[in-house]
């Protein structure tokens, strides 16, 4: 890989000749310059050469020197990141629709929860869309705020701004925030009755523990989708919330309501 990318640094950025012998500026003579004085270095002269192969071949080739010297330009005051990012816009510019189609970045996106780990936590993972992008930017800029959704805060606050105080107190990461701010809006979600039912009751996290580990605020509960949460976070749920929950005493479960033609609220708990 290092002897390769030697090889195309001479090819893109080393002197070259014509067959008649006169002397010829470097392919990427912008960038060739800056790496002469100093000033960029390997991360940002990868970045320029993937930007110049993945421009279409439209392009002609006054507008792909602008962008090389452009971006060379750049690359003596942005770091390799920055100027990647600087790169995208300028390709979005230039090559608007991209590669792919709109059916192709559909057949491409997802989004997988893990198997839970030993210590309760679950891994997130995906490829999602531009449109779902733009709508998780829109609720992060609100509730993943610095002093926003903060667990820490006796109140946490969600819907006005956060003061001085309560961004000076918030001591989490921008990972961390980003976390909060998923939980509290979908929190949000469930409590406001707009997802309708699911299986003949409101979509709501249900929820299944023994009578002995509720009393001895101790253990795990079981909830419908499978995942064991904490009884501490099941206590603290039935305190504020409207939650159905199906509680076991040893062996005997919830009644069932067999006299009724249709199931009741008790025994479409017990199906889940």
């Amino acid at each position: 890989a290092e002897a390769g990318r030697r090889i195309a640094d001479a090819r893109d950025l080393g002197p070259r000749r014509a067959l008649t012998g006169e002397p010829l500026a470097p392919q990427l003579s912008a960038t060739a310059a800056g790496q002469r004085a100093g000033l960029i270095g390997d991360g940002h002269i990868k970045v320029i050469r993937d930007f110049l192969a993945y421009l279409p071949p439209e392009v002609d080739a006054v507008t792909r020197q602008a962008a090389e010297a452009d971006l060379a330009g750049k690359a003596a005051g942005y770091r390799p990141e920055q100027l990647a990012k600087y790169a995208q816009r300028l390709m979005d510019w230039l090559h608007p629709d991209g590669d792919f189609s709109d059916a192709e970045r559909a057949r491409k996106r997802g989004i997988t929860l893990g198997a839970q780990e030993c210590d309760g936590m679950s891994r997130l993972s995906g490829l999602i869309t531009p449109e779902l992008r733009a709508a998780i930017e829109a609720m992060l800029a609100k509730l993943a705020a610095p002093g926003a959704c903060n667990p820490e805060d006796e109140t946490p606050v969600v819907d006005a701004t956060p003061d001085a105080d309560a961004v000076r107190r918030d001591a989490r990461s921008a990972a961390q925030r980003n976390h909060d701010a998923f939980l509290a809006g979908l929190r949000g979600l469930l409590a406001s009755g707009e997802l309708g039912q699911h299986n003949g009751l409101p979509v709501s996290i249900v929820v299944t523990t023994t009578l002995q580990d509720l009393e001895a605020a101790a253990g795990k509960a079981l909830t419908a989708g499978g995942t064991l949460v904490p009884m501490s976070d099941v206590i603290r749920w039935a305190g504020h919330a409207h939650h159905y929950l199906a509680i076991f005493d040893q062996a005997r479960p919830l009644a069932l309501y067999h006299t009724k033609r249709l199931a009741s609220p008790a025994q479409r708990i017990m199906l889940y």
